[in-house]
């Protein structure tokens, strides 16, 4: 088998049980990194301290990884002001949190006749939302219901909170 040192020199070519003595006199195991090649690739290492690190890789790996998460709020053609700037708070509030926002016009009965209320209400939420978001798919007719899905723009909320976090370091400053 091909022989590989612990900082990963090659050895050379050695015979299982000298392979193996080698890796005793270090205190160390004998691993089998490549055995499709010819001959076979061992190196001396130690095993527990690389298991370890490798558990640690994909730990970082999991943790820098993202979870999407689509948030849904639904709206009606006819909703009342207060409904719509709570509802549009929420939205505000998920797209600072980094979700994905689908909005939702439900119509019923003959409000379908007439989309561009769904599509007025859809354009005023993305228009309070465009220093935040950016509109991912635009307003489309979908059975008995119109769906739009806003993004969040990394970028513009990481300024905003720059921002905020100035404004409040200025107000204490001042107090």
């Amino acid at each position: 088998m091909r022989l590989v040192s612990p900082d990963g020199e090659q050895i050379g070519i050695a015979p299982l049980s000298e392979a193996l003595e080698q890796a005793r006199e270090l205190d160390l195991d004998l691993v089998e990194v490549a055995e499709n090649a010819n001959p076979p690739v061992c190196r001396i290492m130690d095993y527990g301290k690389y298991k370890y690190e490798a558990a640690q890789r994909a730990k970082d790996s999991r943790k820098k990884s993202t979870n999407i998460v689509v948030k849904e709020l639904k709206y009606r053609p006819k909703i009342a002001r207060g409904d719509f700037d709570t509802k549009t708070s929420k939205v505000r509030k998920f797209l600072e949190d980094g979700h994905k926002v689908k909005l939702t016009i439900m119509f019923r009965g003959r409000e379908v006749q007439h989309p561009e209320l769904g599509r007025r209400i859809l354009d005023e939420v993305s228009e309070q939302m465009e220093d935040i978001a950016v509109q991912e798919s635009y307003p489309q007719l979908d059975g008995r219901n119109m769906v739009m899905v806003l993004s969040p723009d990394k970028k513009a909320i990481e300024n905003l909170r720059k921002a905020k976090a100035q404004r409040e370091k200025e107000s204490d400053n001042e107090a």
